[in-house]
């Protein structure tokens, strides 16, 4: 059958929306590497998988919220994938991986084989939304730290701002608006609370660590107090979960 004839199945769709969600925007395009192995691995074209990607943005409030439009080719699928995954980001990298199974998709998801069933499956469901979560929130920063602008993945961490620990499951542990994506030195800083960003955007610095003058403390911390944080093309941080991060981890 011809591929523009053939309908798109809820599963492909929905792996189409996880790269939507994880592939920076600049980078949807034919030739992008993610995009290539998922055509591949459902007997698409890339230019088939880049257009399907595309067309979430027509329903994603992220994206039209400014008053951009996306693609008009947008399905019912499409938008039904969307409204149900959009907020509950758990299930979405969850079913993804599933279906991947289903489909004999390779996953990078490594699991060591010691561990028992009920334990495998937990680890499983864990890294799986940590892994999106990462995946998700260095896409939305362009794979740049919101501070300094480093650029290097290897250099680079998706923060939780409400700490994974005390976060919800379903709403906020893997929601890519609880995170920011900083290099490692800030991210350290910023879990211990030696800085935070305030609800409207703003970096602050600690007291504690105010007083010290040097030229190192200077140019990696004191100076970047009151400066704004470079924004995500999506994904905006939730002034709620900014304002936890300062009312509970910073310190005043």
């Amino acid at each position: 059958m011809n591929e523009n004839r053939r309908p798109w199945t809820w599963e492909e769709t929905v792996l189409a929306f996880e790269l939507y969600c994880t592939v920076p925007s600049a980078k949807v395009t034919a030739t992008n590497v993610e995009i290539i192995a998922l055509a591949q691995a459902i007997n698409r074209t890339a230019n088939s998988v880049k257009l399907k990607i595309q067309n979430f943005k027509t329903y994603d409030p992220n994206y039209t919220k400014n008053g951009r439009v996306g693609l008009s080719h947008g399905s019912k699928l499409d938008k039904k994938v969307v409204e149900q995954f959009l907020n509950n980001w758990n299930d979405m990298s969850i079913s993804a991986a599933n279906i991947k199974t289903a489909l004999h998709i390779p996953d990078s998801i490594d699991i060591p084989d010691a561990q028992t069933e009920f334990v495998k499956e937990q680890t499983v469901k864990v890294r799986i939304g940590q892994s999106f979560f990462r995946r998700a929130v260095l896409s939305a920063y362009d794979t740049k730290c919101c501070i300094t602008g480093i650029s290097v993945p290897e250099l680079l961490t998706a923060s939780h701002i409400k700490p994974w620990n005390v976060s919800d499951d379903a709403t906020e542990k893997t929601n890519p608006q609880n995170g920011l994506c900083l290099n490692a030195f800030h991210d350290r800083a910023f879990d211990r609370g030696f800085i935070t960003v305030t609800p409207d955007y703003t970096i602050r610095v600690s007291t504690h660590i105010q007083g010290d003058t040097g030229k190192i403390m200077a140019q990696w911390l004191t100076n970047y107090d009151g400066k704004k944080i470079f924004l995500p093309s999506r994904y905006t941080p939730k002034q709620e979960l900014l304002e936890y991060h300062n009312d509970v981890i910073f310190l005043r």
